[in-house]
């Protein structure tokens, strides 16, 4: 059950690399719906088709924000290899495509991303009294423990 609150403190296993891929578009002229909207349609899809095929693309999960003018994907994946892999698969490409006749000399809508690529034990999380949420939800969620009760001890730095 996606709403479970898990009672307690949580934090994740950082025992294995991984990418987070930040996306996302933000709209600069509001009234052009007509030029910004397609844009924002064309992600759908791609999400479904992450999910459908987690395992075989090495894409963990993502979290989803809406602001007035931005929206922003953060996306958690595998490695770096497998997330450039899906930039290259047939789905992506052609929505890319599609994306880059609509966005061409379009200024009612900007796109943004970054990638960072994380080496194990460089990152850390806590969740209290929360749901399965961000790194919580793409990695193994587990209880926090005395030898990781703390943002130095989780990070390895102690």
């Amino acid at each position: 059950m996606a709403n479970k609150v898990y009672t307690g403190r949580y934090t994740v296993d950082n025992a294995k690399d991984m990418v987070v891929f930040i996306i996302g578009m933000r709209v600069n002229k509001r009234l052009a719906v007509h030029k910004w909207f397609p844009v924002f349609t064309a992600m759908p899809g791609m999400v479904k088709e992450l999910y459908t095929n987690k395992e075989k693309l090495g894409f963990l999960s993502m979290e989803s924000y809406f602001g007035l003018k931005t929206t922003t994907m953060i996306q958690y994946w595998r490695s770096l290899e497998d997330l450039l892999a899906y930039a290259k698969n047939e789905k992506h490409l052609a929505a890319w495509k599609q994306f880059n006749q609509k966005v061409n000399n379009n200024e009612a809508v900007g796109i943004y991303h970054e990638t960072y690529q994380i080496r194990k034990g460089a990152y850390e999380a806590i969740y209290v009294n929360m749901p399965h949420y961000g790194l919580g939800k793409a990695l193994p969620h587990i209880a926090v423990t005395a030898e990781k009760n703390s943002a130095s001890k989780r990070l390895n730095n102690e």
